[in-house]
């Protein structure tokens, strides 16, 4: 095939009006129209966040988002608390690990969530730095509850900082930063915004901030305090990836002309249709009930069909790449992308290819 279609959980499809702005000549990151640029992302992405905060832009994969949370808030022998819904939950308590701090978990089950009140009772047994959970879980198609999650953590007695990883989240899903007291946020690029991989963005709440300043975890890339002393001149404190930045503009623009509210009705409509889509055809979806996430969906196989199989049909006869599970559900779900530059067509060719190559796998092994 020529062209794919990317329907991965990330990165996502580009929008010709990004790819054209990844094209534009190059400029000083020292420059005016540099300052402009950054400046005005930032006041431009504030809303989607639900925040006041400034928002700072990493040259980073989303991960390294999540290493300059944990580095600049977390430091050894700190009391971390976990909340693990999968492989990406896991990734941000192992970098918190790695920093030295004593990682409590609770996990759920595939397709569960952490749930509220088991918080709750976590939290009044001991004293804990910071409280880790993913927004959207990317392994297994869940959507946290943020909202009670945040009110448990608010009301410990000895109340915690609330890092939350919405990588595969924010720019498709709502989120009130300051309203809930979420202490920090992380995003990439990769995802709902739209735009190449290398972008993380993050923002932090003041209390978070009055934690960064007396942190000490080693850091340099990753010091927030010198991305913050720099954002209010327009720039950055080491080089940029300012083509990621100009393709960033370029989706905001899209997003907001198509408003951020319709954006998430989008998203929530084409996430329940790629769901009763691959319930028809015989797939079981990972997700519990009411916790589906609106930007990925996880399924596992029908009777009679590898990951492996439906994978490799899909890309060979039908030009669409999907992912197949990670660690524990490697080899037993398929996880579908739907977000960003998506739209009702495309979930329709989608789900029609995957209804034939279903058909070609059951022929073949006949």
């Amino acid at each position: 095939m020529d062209q794919l279609e990317v329907r991965v959980p990330g990165p996502t499809p580009l929008p010709p009006q990004v790819r054209q702005a990844l094209s534009r000549p190059m400029v000083s990151h020292r420059s005016q129209a540099f300052r402009d640029l950054l400046h005005g992302l930032d006041l431009r992405i504030r809303p989607m966040l639900g925040t006041q905060q400034e928002v700072l832009f990493l040259t980073a994969s989303g991960t390294g988002g999540l290493e300059a949370a944990i580095c600049n808030t977390i430091e050894a022998g700190d009391r971390v608390l976990s909340l693990s819904t999968g492989y990406f939950g896991e990734r941000f308590a192992g970098i918190a690990a790695r920093y030295g701090a004593k990682v409590d978990y609770l996990r759920a089950r595939p397709g569960a969530t952490v749930d509220a009140g088991a918080v709750a009772a976590r939290l009044s047994t001991a004293s804990f730095r910071a409280v880790l959970v993913t927004h959207s879980e990317t392994s297994t198609g869940v959507l946290n509850p943020v909202g009670e999650i945040a009110r448990v953590v608010n009301e410990a007695s000895n109340r915690p900082l609330l890092l939350l990883d919405g990588v595969s989240s924010l720019g498709a899903v709502p989120l009130a930063m300051d309203t809930l007291n979420v202490d920090v946020v992380v995003t990439a690029s990769q995802k709902a915004w739209m735009t190449p991989p290398g972008l993380a963005m993050v923002a932090l709440s003041d209390r978070a901030w009055e934690r960064a300043s007396g942190c000490t975890s080693p850091r340099y890339y990753f010091d927030l305090a010198a991305a913050r002393d720099s954002a209010p001149r327009g720039e950055t404190p080491w080089t940029p990836g300012v083509s990621l930045l100009y393709g960033l503009e370029a989706a905001l623009g899209l997003m907001e002309a198509e408003g951020f509210e319709r954006v998430t009705a989008r998203h929530l409509r084409l996430a329940a249709r790629v769901r009763e889509g691959l319930v028809q055809l015989g797939f079981s979806l990972v997700a519990a009930p009411g916790f589906e996430s609106p930007t990925v969906t996880a399924a596992y196989l029908p009777a009679g069909v590898e990951a492996h199989q439906l994978t490799a049909c899909l890309e060979r006869d039908f030009g669409i790449q999907i992912a197949g599970g990670q660690a524990d559900l490697k080899g037993r779900i398929i996880r579908i992308g739907h977000m960003g530059y998506i739209g009702e067509d495309n979930v329709t060719n989608l789900l029609r290819s995957i209804e034939s190559a279903l058909a070609l796998i059951r022929e073949e092994v006949r």
